[in-house]
């Protein structure tokens, strides 16, 4: 066989250092990113753990204005609360929904609180048949009532794939500060919505709209995603070390020389 090259040896050995060093580097990517769902877990884990816990607690007082700025999604979301006043059935706003019940809207209707501030409120479900708010005017509650239900963050902006067009009334999230803007609502307005629970007389009450179908679920796959990541780690580990295995049964064989290429053939006699 032809002698290699002065050229064409270090190139392959550039070659050789080159896939070694990028198995590395996948290797400690792998592992990085299962670390990191492991630790994922854990913080998923903890966040189930204090929402089942709200929502088996008594429900609280809704916060007051002086700790509106204190809010957060880890310490308040989906806390059950109450709060006393009186809704503002005109200025409702139907927000798109899809529930077990079928696809329709959510009512958001303002509530004036004792306290003067307005919280927005959802109300719950209807289908599209009763969007028209006419056709539930019978059902509306008049004067001051109470309201219980779950605490829940302001959703800015609209839907994963539309979004808000308050000057056409069409709303796909619970934007609490465009569409109180958009309602012209006088006075401080709550960061938060609260989502009303069920307060049918029976289930086999056809009132509408229909509370208490919040759905809380929080997707865990973090195990079986640190899993993957961790066994691609460990494929990654394990085809490196076999071909370094095998590349020096070779060496010591005669069937490669340093470079990656077999032997020159011994002169003909």
């Amino acid at each position: 066989m032809t002698d290699l090259t002065p050229v064409t040896r270090p190139r392959r050995r550039i070659a050789r250092r080159a896939l070694q060093l990028g198995a590395a580097l996948l290797f400690v990517a792998f592992i990085a990113l299962g670390t990191w769902q492991v630790q994922r877990l854990a913080w998923k884990q903890d966040l189930i753990a204090r929402v089942e816990k709200r929502l088996s607690a008594p429900p609280v007082a809704a916060p007051p204005a002086d700790r509106w700025d204190r809010i957060t999604k880890a310490d308040d979301e989906y806390r059950r609360v109450v709060v006393h006043g009186a809704f503002d059935h005109s200025r409702e706003v139907l927000v798109g929904a899809s529930t077990v019940l079928g696809t329709g809207y959510w009512v958001l209707t303002p509530l004036r609180s004792r306290d003067g501030n307005w919280v927005m409120v959802n109300r719950g479900f209807v289908p599209p048949e009763y969007k028209a708010r006419v056709s539930r005017t019978a059902t509306e509650a008049q004067g001051e009532v109470e309201v219980t239900g779950l605490l829940r963050l302001t959703e800015p902006g609209g839907s994963l794939l539309r979004k808000n067009d308050p000057a056409a009334g069409r709303w796909y999230s619970r934007d609490v500060e465009a569409i109180g803007r958009t309602q012209k609502l006088e006075g401080p307005l709550a960061p938060y919505f609260i989502d009303e629970a069920d307060t049918r007389p029976s289930p086999t009450t056809e009132t509408w709209p229909r509370g208490g179908l919040t759905v809380v679920r929080f997707p865990n796959s973090h195990l079986s995603y640190a899993l993957t990541w961790y066994a691609m780690a460990a494929m990654t580990a394990g085809i490196s070390i076999w071909l370094w295995r095998e590349r020096r049964r070779r060496l010591r064989e005669g069937l490669l020389d340093e470079d990656d290429e077999a032997p020159r053939a011994p002169p003909t006699p």
